[in-house]
């Protein structure tokens, strides 16, 4: 398939839609996303609009992985510092479509690899997106707190050619980094 998200755009809500391949996945800013036939989790869930849906996603993708999983911001997932998975949240104003992909058994160079069962992760992720789809904002920014490779870090933040160094202090009640007392609602963030 091109992109279980290309799939997932004209399904209702409640629909799950999983790959073993995609010819054209991507990530964040129209970033490729790529892996070889059966070696990760590719998943688009279809639900509600919900304005912390990418941060209670990557909560909800770090729990099922397990506790060695950390997140990055805005939306990646850190196993020993090196990307493991990324969470690609896109929105109508009628339904959100929520797209995660873990490396299970290959990783591109610097990346990690889970190496779990994807059939035994699809469960517990799709569990814990129902758990934290459904928990309050303020339960979403404490558990990501919690799990943040991010917070209290120097950081580089880079937004529509600008960049921006300092100490990631904390995340805002909208989801927002904000960085030595700016908030940013987009951008690349590198950890220095």
């Amino acid at each position: 398939m091109t992109s279980t998200q290309d799939v997932a755009r004209d399904l209702a809500i409640g629909t799950i839609v999983v790959a073993d391949h995609q010819i054209a996945g991507r990530g964040r800013s129209e970033r490729r996303w790529e892996s070889p036939f059966g070696t990760a989790l590719l998943v688009s869930f279809v639900l509600r609009p919900n304005p912390l849906l990418s941060l209670a996603a990557g909560v909800a993708a770090a729990e099922a992985c397990g506790s060695e999983v950390r997140l990055k911001w805005p939306n990646d997932m850190l196993l020993d510092g090196r990307k493991v998975g990324g969470i690609l949240v896109e929105t109508t104003p009628r339904k959100a479509i929520c797209g995660v992909g873990i490396n299970l058994t290959w990783a591109p160079a610097g990346a990690a690899e889970l190496d779990q069962p994807r059939d035994v992760l699809f469960e517990r992720l799709s569990e814990r997106i129902g758990v934290r789809i459904a928990s309050s904002a303020d339960q979403v920014l404490a558990r990501w707190r919690q799990l943040s490779a991010t917070l209290g870090r120097k950081v580089r933040v880079e937004v529509s050619g600008q960049i921006t160094e300092g100490i990631a202090d904390d995340i805002g009640s909208g989801g927002e980094l904000i960085v030595d007392g700016v908030p940013f609602v987009a951008g690349s963030v590198i950890h220095l």
